[in-house]
């Protein structure tokens, strides 16, 4: 039940299945653990929350391996993880003595082996994971990572299933049981210094950057910082106020093209009054100029008339809406009434 067999390991290269769905106390199959073609997964029966023990029905796993594990809700019992010395193996049904060398192991878990008495020398200290306290776990055995450069070397080969896109391609994980600061060639199975930047590489793991680029030369680290020169920085500075007056401008020349035609119309309103304003006063000139003709240009009474009529303001404002012109009945000095 503690760790998986070589055919186990085999045979999910053929199967794909979806995770368990078993909850506990329901049946399942200890032969159907097994690690999951592309990804190597463990896979079982049962979901995420409990393992499947050896009377074959679910039970709620007994230890973990990750600080955040994965398929618990706020409130579910969350398994502890094991103390030093021991591990918690891809079951997590329950915790385990380290593995001495030469114990078989599960796949990548080279935190089951048991470290060597200089695993402070040999443990690696970046981040590229190639060992764990001077141990590996290489084709499921535990080894030292203790082979210095020139001497005979372990390697594992590994073929993942990525994509880019649509496509699918294997993605070849290489290891091997060097000391850090050197790999394990593949061919002549003989440890080698890891190569510098810009040195040809055909693998990462042949990079002590761990980045080897498309180009077949080492590269700077994928997670390292970019750094650019300072007139990049001045650039940016420069477009960054460049955009700012370009907006500031284009919004003023904006605005005043809108004010140069609201100016334009409150003019050409005003033009259209005042050309109204002038014929109704040519209109009142020849209706003044009628009403003398017809009164003989000598009574003083007609003249009054005229002369009140003619000081009468154009618009009279009322409290009525109206056209703002005001009809009116004059007498003559016969006592005849005209408009």
């Amino acid at each position: 039940m503690l760790l998986l067999s070589l055919t186990l390991f085999f045979s999910s290269w053929n199967t794909f299945v979806y995770a368990g769905s078993q909850s506990k106390g329901e049946n399942c199959t200890v032969g159907n653990n097994r690690l999951q073609f592309g990804t190597y997964q463990f896979h079982s029966d049962c979901d995420a929350q409990t393992y499947c023990s050896s009377q074959g029905t679910c039970e709620l796993k007994g230890c973990r391996k990750d600080q955040y594990p994965f398929g618990y809700p706020p409130d579910a019992y969350i398994p502890p993880k094991c103390p030093a010395g021991q591990f918690c193996p891809d079951e997590s049904d329950a915790c385990q003595p380290l593995l001495p060398v030469s114990s078989p192991c599960q796949l990548n878990r080279d935190d089951q082996c048991e470290p060597p008495p200089n695993w402070q020398e040999l443990a690696d200290g970046s981040q590229y994971g190639h060992n764990v306290n001077g141990s590996v776990c290489l084709n499921n055995v535990c080894m030292w990572a203790n082979v210095t450069v020139g001497q005979s070397c372990e390697v594992e080969n590994t073929a993942y299933v990525a994509y880019a896109g649509t496509n699918e391609f294997a993605d070849i994980v290489s290891r091997g049981n060097c000391q850090t600061g050197s790999y394990c060639d593949s061919q002549s199975l003989v440890c080698i210094q890891t190569k510098q930047l810009a040195e040809t590489c055909d693998a990462d793991k042949e990079c002590s950057s761990f980045n080897c680029l498309s180009k077949g030369v080492c590269g700077s680290s994928a997670d390292s910082p970019k750094h650019f020169g300072i007139w990049v920085y001045l650039m940016v500075g420069v477009g960054i106020f460049g955009g700012m007056f370009a907006t500031l401008i284009t919004l003023f020349l904006i605005h005043r093209r809108q004010r140069d035609k609201e100016r334009e119309k409150r003019l050409q309103y005003w033009l259209e009054q005042n050309a109204l304003r002038q014929s109704i006063m040519q209109m009142k000139e020849i209706a003044r100029t009628s009403i003398l003709s017809l009164g003989n240009g000598n009574s003083n009474r007609s003249s009054r008339a005229v002369s009140e009529e003619s000081s009468t303001p154009m618009i009279q404002h009322s409290v009525h809406k109206s056209s703002g012109l005001r009809q009116q009945c004059l007498t003559d000095e016969h006592g005849r009434e005209y408009d």
